[in-house]
């Protein structure tokens, strides 16, 4: 009995540890005063009203939108189609090139490229276009997803593809009927995970992206600063509780579409 609460107080302690800092983005943007600690906010819509006065607050949260839906449009079609070319297509070194292509992206990040990175997107003239971020962010992202990918395509039964081609479907037509349903799992976990990792994205787009206009949220929310240097918490509460909304309510609708329902593309 000792034992069974002593558990449950160490679960108790680790839950509310975990909870209070959620508690504190839910309550301090409401709060006309919010400090670092927790305690009763006292209520007003003000923040709000002050964040929407900002120029450059919704402006972002749109490009971060377009960021990210464009990165993981780019990073979904390209990864399914060359998982599955690898998948199908007996390449000779086709797992050294996988694992390489991982192993590079592990050790060469995009911190660590961002000069090379920087110096090639000017001579393309893509420095300060969205289209330069998604590109530099789409190429980070692309390894880690055809590794992942690649699993979910073999294990594909390649018994409906031959069914398939024996009723005269084209290679398109098996990719877009058969291979596509059955890996809906895995593509909506590469999309939930690019879309997280652009949106939260800081260094690519703080470096190529001039104007305050095309920046994102996660460049702009570290604009948000007193004259002295000081955060300025209402703003940062209240923008950081509309900034994680999007993710939030993504993940949600991904988890109860495809999570737990379906294996593959066969309802259980």
């Amino acid at each position: 009995m000792a034992g069974r609460a002593a558990s449950a107080l160490f679960i108790a302690v680790v839950l509310a540890f975990f909870a209070f800092p959620l508690l504190w983005l839910a309550s301090a943007p409401f709060d006309a005063h919010p400090t670092i600690t927790a305690s009763l906010p006292e209520f007003t819509l003000a923040n709000f009203r002050e964040l929407l006065d900002n120029p450059y607050a919704l402006t972002s949260l749109r490009n971060s939108v377009y960021l990210a839906f464009w990165t993981m449009l780019l990073v979904v079609g390209t990864g399914a189609l060359a998982s599955y070319a690898l998948s199908r297509v007996r390449v000779p070194g086709r797992d050294a090139i996988l694992y390489a292509l991982l192993l590079l992206s592990s050790i060469v990040t995009g911190t660590a490229a961002m000069v090379p990175i920087f110096l090639l997107a000017f001579e393309l003239n893509l420095v300060d276009t969205h289209l330069g971020v998604v590109l530099v962010l789409a190429g980070g992202l692309l390894p880690a997803a055809i590794f992942i990918l690649k699993d979910f395509m073999d294990n594909t039964p390649t018994s409906y593809e031959e069914s398939a081609r024996v009723f005269g479907a084209t290679p398109l037509q098996i990719l877009r009927h058969i291979v596509i349903p059955t890996v809906r799992p895995g593509l909506a976990t590469i999309a939930v995970w690019t879309v997280a990792t652009v949106w939260s994205s800081f260094l690519p787009p703080f470096l190529l992206l001039r104007d305050p206009e095309l920046s994102p949220a996660a460049v702009v929310m570290y604009t948000f600063y007193t004259e002295g240097g000081q955060p300025n918490l209402p703003l940062i509460s209240t923008f950081s509780l509309l900034y994680s909304l999007p993710v939030v309510v993504m993940y949600v609708f991904v988890s109860r579409r495809y999570g737990f329902r379906f294996h593959g593309g066969i309802k259980r």
